[in-house]
């Protein structure tokens, strides 16, 4: 059983990610749950036919890197009145595919974060989770600095927090009770109400409870000792009172259990959730300054910046956008008027009462088909682009109305159309009309079905990117021996070759980051 909205070359890809960072092994176990679903420790080994150890081991390195999030099923324990409780083991296809991203979250923050915030970061990424001691220790470690650089990189630490870059790691294994078959779906409403709730699926039960509230998520609290009450507290909105009472001089924290043993201290993540929400922003405010103009997008920005936006709708008052304008150097010489103006020419934003809403799902969703749009004339040309545009409000059309309507010549209409239909960029459907003759005629209508549409492109982004990835593997592999070699001991054609492999890595690397922006188009900024 593949997951909803996992497709295979997803999955392939996924797959591929898993075996370069942590071989086969790992990438055997993380492909079975990819492709199986949720499934138990035994269900595991049997299925990939490894040892118990080694799925085991497999599991917990999959877990320290967010891949995989464990919780406890309680179901029948066959006798009357027992239960048995279960650990699971569910994949997390999305933080899979986030590890081709790491670089492109350092860069995204890399004005905003000093350096020991970065390494910071990036000890992070690199290990997955780790409490706070060991995070300090890598970071102290790899800067050379010694403990005198402590209290600083403490302080990064609580200012990543504190940005929402860094969260406290999931319970390890939440209990979850068994979904029960007899239960009607819930009604939302009264009694007559006809409109059903959409019943969670175990999965999404798992990883809500395991997700921590934000006063526990987003805080962490200190005590340096004698001769300082300071507390640090990372929840803007309500602050944890938690650890009052702790009297001991060293640095203390929440209880929490480690996810690979009994450890008291809170292991901590990077946030990918943040991280999204701001490549989200980014996207945006580059599809306005590319619709609109630089102006706009400045506007849009500090609109974005003052809100925090994690929705897909933001309001703002004028007074409060202006507010927020004039905090930027572009902003001091505009006036409210220009403000105003800027944000009526948007047609993505409505205004009542001088309160003005924005909705970036709508900017997301005409950046979707304008990328499609992209797609198709450069695969089929600029006729097929036409006729895609024609069909593209979802209504279906036969293949005259099509011709007459995009000028496309009427023989060479259909042979697009069905190369289009072909390749599942457009639905067919055939109607027979009598008209009255001994032989009723065929009137074919076609249609463009966004939803699946969107899928099929979003498997064929993630194909590109396997493909990609497969290179770069393969380029890096055949010249494994230049690239080891010390400079000194490269000869002249030597150098070329480890040049060549240096630009065309780059170039490969560089085209996949591309890639990635239009994956995370139709997979990520809609959800």
């Amino acid at each position: 059983m593949v997951m909803a909205g996992w497709s295979q070359h997803g999955i392939k890809l996924a797959v591929h990610v898993i075996t370069l960072d942590f071989g086969n092994l790992v990438a055997k176990v993380c492909e079975c749950l990819l492709r199986r679903g949720t499934l138990t420790k035994a269900q595991i080994a049997r299925f990939t036919e490894l040892p118990p150890d080694k799925v085991k081991k497999s599991l917990w390195v999959l877990i320290q890197h967010n891949c995989v999030q464990a919780f406890a099923l309680e179901q029948d324990g066959g006798a009357r009145d027992t239960t048995l409780v279960v650990t699971h083991y569910m994949a997390l296809f999305d933080n899979i595919i986030h590890r081709l991203r790491f670089a492109k979250f350092l860069a995204l923050v890399t004005k905003e974060l000093d350096k020991q915030g970065l390494e910071l970061l990036e000890g992070l990424l690199q290990h997955g989770r780790l409490t706070l001691a060991q995070s300090l220790d890598r970071a102290l470690a790899c800067s050379n600095e010694g403990t005198s650089a402590k209290d600083i990189y403490q302080e990064c630490f609580i200012k990543l927090v504190n940005s929402r870059f860094v969260e406290r790691c999931p319970t390890p294994e939440p209990l979850i009770s068994s979904p029960n078959e007899d239960a009607a779906p819930a009604k939302k409403g009264g009694g007559r109400s006809k409109v059903f709730i959409k019943e969670l699926t175990l999965e999404e039960r798992a990883l809500a409870a395991a997700t921590p509230m934000d006063a526990e998520r987003f805080s962490i609290i200190t005590d340096r000792g004698v001769g300082s009450d300071e507390r640090k507290s990372c929840n803007n909105s309500a602050s944890a009172k938690v650890g009052d009472k702790r009297k001991h001089d060293a640095l203390q924290w929440d209880s929490e259990v480690d996810a690979m043993g009994d450890s008291k201290e809170p292991l901590w993540r990077v946030n990918f959730e943040e991280f999204i929400n701001r490549l989200r922003i980014k996207a945006c405010i580059e599809y306005v300054k590319a619709e609109y103009d630089t102006t706009t997008a400045m506007i849009l920005s500090s609109m974005l910046e003052g809100t925090k936006c994690m929705e897909n709708t933001v309001s703002m008052s004028l007074e409060s956008i202006f507010e927020e304008v004039i905090k930027t150097a572009e902003g001091r010489t505009m006036n409210l008027d220009r403000v105003r103006f800027s944000l009526e020419q948007l047609h993505f934003c409505s205004e009542s009462d001088d309160v003005y809403s924005v909705n970036l799902g709508d900017i997301i969703k005409k950046a979707q088909l304008e990328e499609v749009e992209s797609i198709v004339l450069k695969r089929y040309g600029k006729e097929a682009f036409r006729i895609f545009r024609s069909l593209s409000n979802g209504r279906p059309l036969d293949t005259d109305k099509i011709s007459d309507q995009t000028f496309v010549d009427k023989k060479d209409t259909p042979s697009i159309l069905y190369k289009l239909w072909k390749d599942n960029y457009v639905q067919m459907e055939k109607i027979s009309v009598g008209g009255g003759g001994p032989r009723p005629t065929d009137i074919f209508l076609w249609r463009v079905k966004k939803d699946s549409l969107w899928r099929h492109v979003l498997d064929e982004l993630y194909h590109a990117a396997l493909n990609l990835c497969l290179r770069i593997s393969y380029e890096v592999d055949r010249e494994r021996e230049i690239v080891n070699l010390p400079k000194d001991k490269l000869s002249g054609d030597a150098m070329k070759r480890r040049d060549r492999i240096r630009d065309v890595k780059i170039l490969l690397e560089s085209s996949l980051m591309k890639l990635d922006d239009a994956i995370l188009l139709f997979h990520d900024f809609l959800r």
